[in-house]
Order: C-alpha cells, then structure tokens, then sequence
C-alpha cells in the first residue's frame, strides 16, 4: 500500500507556513497620555467646587444661622462641572482610541 501524503504540506513547498502572532498590548502611549489628561481635568473639576461651606462665616466661625452666597459662585456652579464632564469625554476617547502601532 502506497504512503498517503498530504499535498498542502510545508515540505512540497518548501516554505514554513507558520506564522508569528504578535501580542500587542491594546493601549498605546498616545492613549495613556490622553487618560492622565482626563484624570487631571476630572480631579481639577473636583478642586474647583470645593471651597468655603456654606455655613461658615466671613470671619471663619461656623454659625448654623448663617448662608454663605460662595456656593453659587461662577467657579462652582458653571466652569467646574465642565471640567468634570470634558474629562470623562477624554477618558472615553482614550479607551475607544485606535492604536495605529
């Protein structure tokens, strides 16, 4: 009985047909960069609402009677939530970023 032989064999053509898989990680610096980026602008937001509470006296006693108006301010209400929220716009297109390497 004749030998069987396989004719999409390697040895026929001479040529390994394995091929190397090349492990990458998904993020590349690009990315991490852009996830600091975002981090910082989150924690920038954050430090910008905080500040005096609201039931502290120009003085610096605290009188439960009293209404501190700093709580409304500008830096509060408008510009720190627009730091919060374009950081977390920076930590999503960090993540869904292509790294083209």
């Amino acid at each position: 009985m004749a030998k069987k032989t396989n004719k999409y064999s390697a040895d026929q053509y001479g040529k390994s047909t394995e091929t190397v898989e090349r492990k990458t990680f998904y993020f590349g610096n690009k990315n991490f960069k852009l996830m600091l980026i975002g981090l910082g602008m989150i924690v920038l937001g954050f430090v910008l609402m905080m500040g005096a509470d609201a039931n502290t006296t120009p003085d610096g006693k605290f009188d439960p009677n009293y209404w501190n108006e700093d709580i409304f301010s500008f830096r509060r209400i408008r510009i720190a939530p627009l730091f919060v929220i374009a950081g977390f716009v920076i930590q999503i297109v960090a993540i869904l970023k292509r790294n083209k390497d």
